[in-house]
């Protein structure tokens, strides 16, 4: 059986960042090892990977405390490069382990995830890739999970807002995240403008919004028709008005988004 040291023509440890990557090679058998700084940018990559490449031949392996993300996806397209994802938890207690001194000559992190991936082969296993329909999947619940989460904070937001001049809408409406709710937010963005409304001109927005629900209409024109101001301060009014209607833009945004997710 060919060892993981003998398998590959040069091992690469890399400490990941959003602008720039540490990075730690040996070559071959090589006991020396290479420190560098790769920038984070496509032509840089490419050109380190190719590099690497001409200068070692064979298969590069290259330990990274991730498994997914913009460094993971830009090594992942190349057929001679084996990836290795190292826990990041066991990285941590590797450094704390071997690097009790923070001392400026103690390993940086590139150079513990190669160690590690030299080391502990029955520990570090390659990153295996899925199919592309389930690697597909799991990116659109992903991302629909952080869609979620931004609706849940922008409708937030938008209630402490209303709370401020224009509290009577959370009565009126029980789906503060729908589109129905920033849409009549949008239509009359404070209870002054939604007072000289017709009460035939709201009828008709909620029946084209598909909210036909007569009693319920007719209750909430009769709770506008009685609502008082919580304050009549321009400045307040205004203010707070603006910064609804913009989160309400959010809110919709999102909403149509997490609905073109659920059409993939």
């Amino acid at each position: 059986m060919v060892s993981q040291v003998t398998k590959y023509s040069a091992h690469i440890g890399i400490d990941w960042a959003d602008k720039k990557h540490d990075y730690c090679i040996q070559g071959g058998k090589q006991s020396n090892r290479e420190f560098g700084i790769l920038t984070h940018s496509p032509d840089k990559i490419n050109d380190w990977v190719q590099s690497l490449h001409k200068r070692f031949g064979g298969q590069l392996a290259i330990s990274i405390e991730l498994t997914k993300g913009p460094i993971v996806y830009a090594l992942q397209k190349y057929n001679f490069i084996t990836l290795f994802p190292i826990n990041p938890l066991m990285l941590a207690r590797y450094r704390e382990a071997f690097t009790p001194s923070k001392a400026k000559d103690d390993p940086t992190d590139a150079e513990l995830a190669l160690d590690l991936m030299l080391n502990y082969p029955n520990k570090i296993k390659p990153l295996s890739m899925q199919g592309e329909k389930i690697r597909k999947l799991m990116y659109l619940v992903e991302q629909r999970r952080r869609l979620v989460e931004d609706r849940r904070r922008f409708s937030n937001r938008l209630i402490y807002t209303l709370k401020q001049y224009f509290p009577q809408l959370l009565e009126w409406f029980s789906h503060r995240d729908s589109e129905l709710f920033c849409q009549f937010i949008n239509r009359w963005p404070s209870l002054q403008k939604l007072k000289r409304a017709r009460a035939d001109t709201i009828r008709n927005f909620f029946k084209k919004a598909s909210a036909r629900s007569v009693p319920l209409i007719e209750q909430r024109i009769t709770a506008i028709k009685d609502a008082q101001y919580i304050t009549e301060d321009p400045a307040i009014i205004e203010s707070h008005q603006l910064f609804a209607t913009s989160v309400t833009a959010q809110i919709i945004t999102t909403v149509e988004l997490l609905r073109s997710l659920m059409m993939k």
